[in-house]
């Protein structure tokens, strides 16, 4: 992506759009990895992806394009595209030319969250995605979004992860959590013990992750409430990296401790990630760090990110 971060675009699944934001029939122009896709749902409830530009003339279909049934019709010369991205209509011509077709790229609608498969050899999926039982939970609070768009990369996020130290540096927490890490796969699991510091003293709490490649990962906290964050990840370009969070709390029996613990819990989420956003846009990436023993599974990370890179980058 560039000399302070030499790391491609990670292979996986990646959000494009909150399912909510997109209705039967809506069309949207999208950038993911540096290239412009569009988005829309046909009129049966569908989402599809296609890249952007019309084979024809080069209309973005993002900008203008209609849907009809399950069809994209494109604004300039009305050329009418299926989710598979085939042409099955030219009105103004008797047959439709043979190589007239875009490029499809599969979707995954789950957990509310539309997902785009990414991978830079044109391979299938080889995982599914999990479905977060918190999500469908009467007994938990509707999400709340954050989201951010950081000059960083994903691998560069997700390192924090298992960075112990930088808790107690930058955070302030009063002692680096004790991590312990294992993968299987596609997925990184991390529990930790972690202390959380509030006006009655400091609770013992725990951090449990699962992530699934990069592009999601579930975090679940406990200790002050249980609380559960749905984080998706995504590569905008070479210099940006969008992160949304959505949180979640198991509700108490009282509606309004919930919210107020809630909106607490959350304010602390972006009060640390806010911390490390300087660090991560001014760092560079180090194929090979000077790793010392209190410095947590950094490189079983590393070790397991190589089956989502196209170049086995950042083993090391």
């Amino acid at each position: 992506m560039g000399e302070r971060l030499p790391l491609p675009y990670p292979n996986g699944w990646f959000r494009v759009c909150e399912s909510e934001q997109l209705g039967n029939g809506d069309v949207k122009p999208i950038h993911y990895f540096g290239e412009d896709f569009v988005l829309f749902r046909d009129e049966g409830g569908v989402a599809h992806v296609l890249d952007a530009y019309c084979p024809h003339m080069g209309a973005h279909l993002g900008h203008g394009g209609a849907v009809e049934g399950d069809t994209l019709r494109c604004p300039f010369h009305a050329w009418r595209f299926d989710g598979k991205g085939k042409c099955v209509e030219v009105p103004y011509a008797k047959r439709i030319p043979a190589k007239a077709e875009m490029a499809s790229h599969q979707v995954c609608e789950k957990n509310g969250i539309i997902m785009l498969w990414h991978d830079a050899e044109g391979r299938d999926p080889w995982w599914q995605l999990p479905d977060v039982p918190e999500l469908e939970s009467d007994e938990w609070t509707r999400p709340v979004r954050r989201e951010w768009r950081v000059r960083s990369h994903a691998q560069e996020q997700m390192e924090n992860i298992c960075d112990p130290a930088h808790f107690q540096f930058v955070h302030g927490t009063p002692r680096p959590p004790e991590p312990t890490a294992s993968s299987e796969g596609h997925i990184f699991r991390l529990h930790a013990k972690l202390p959380f510091t509030t006006p009655r003293g400091e609770i013992e709490g725990t951090l449990d992750i699962e992530s699934h490649g990069f592009g999601m990962g579930v975090t679940r906290f406990s200790g002050i409430v249980d609380t559960t964050l749905v984080i998706t990840g995504s590569q905008v370009d070479d210099e940006l990296h969008e992160t949304i969070i959505r949180f979640m709390v198991k509700k108490l029996p009282d509606e309004r401790a919930t919210s107020a613990v809630g909106d607490a819990f959350i304010a602390e989420i972006e009060k640390q990630y806010g911390e490390d956003i300087p660090i991560w846009e001014n760092k560079v990436f180090l194929d090979s760090p000077m790793l010392c023993d209190g410095d947590g599974p950094i490189g079983m990370l590393r070790n397991w990110a190589t089956q989502f890179m196209p170049n086995g980058l950042a083993a090391n």
